[in-house]
């Protein structure tokens, strides 16, 4: 079994969402950004964590994602099994005909035990138990997010506009007509 990048990047921008919860709605912009995750990616991941009620979204200005219920209530199986990441080690994904026609392999019992392990250990931990981990690690929380602006800041300085003759030649035909 190996966990693909599908269910890392979604605990993993599941830990930034909650760290972030008190401040209002997190866009994916912002997370994308902290946490380099394509924000295209993160887009497909909060689709599927929407649909599954883990997060809810707020449009507009202002708007991001929140969490659909209390960090305590999420846990790392939820995040996982929500973006279909398979937990899986067997290798006729549960369906006990590894060898074919022929039925299950001599390990299916081990490999299948392994998987309900698996789940009962990350259904053991919740998100908000992550975000203490983090907190705990001294990781700070900035207040505003540090989203680069693509509009600046600075007014547009527009240049001045003189009527002048741009050449000599230009001058000297305006100085003939006077």
């Amino acid at each position: 079994m190996r966990l693909t990048t599908k269910g890392r990047f979604a605990v993993t921008a599941m830990i930034d969402l909650a760290l972030r919860q008190n401040t209002g709605p997190v866009t994916l912009a912002a997370i994308s950004q902290r946490q380099q995750i394509s924000l295209s990616y993160l887009e497909q991941l909060f689709g599927k964590l929407r649909r599954h009620e883990l997060v809810e979204s707020t449009r507009g200005p202002g708007g991001g994602y929140t969490l659909g219920r209390k960090s305590s209530a999420i846990t790392v199986a939820d995040i996982i099994l929500s973006v279909d990441e398979p937990i899986d080690a067997t290798h006729c994904a549960g369906k006990e005909n590894c060898l074919g026609e022929s039925g299950r392999c001599m390990t299916h019992e081990l490999w299948a035990s392994l998987n309900q392990r698996m789940v009962e250990f990350l259904d053991s931990v919740t998100l908000q138990k992550l975000v203490d981990d983090q907190l705990a690690k001294g990781v700070q929380i900035e207040d505003k997010p540090t989203l680069k602006r693509a509009i600046s800041s600075m007014p547009v300085v527009k240049p001045i506009r003189l009527n002048v003759p741009n050449s000599v030649f230009a001058l000297g035909n305006i100085l003939a007509k006077s």
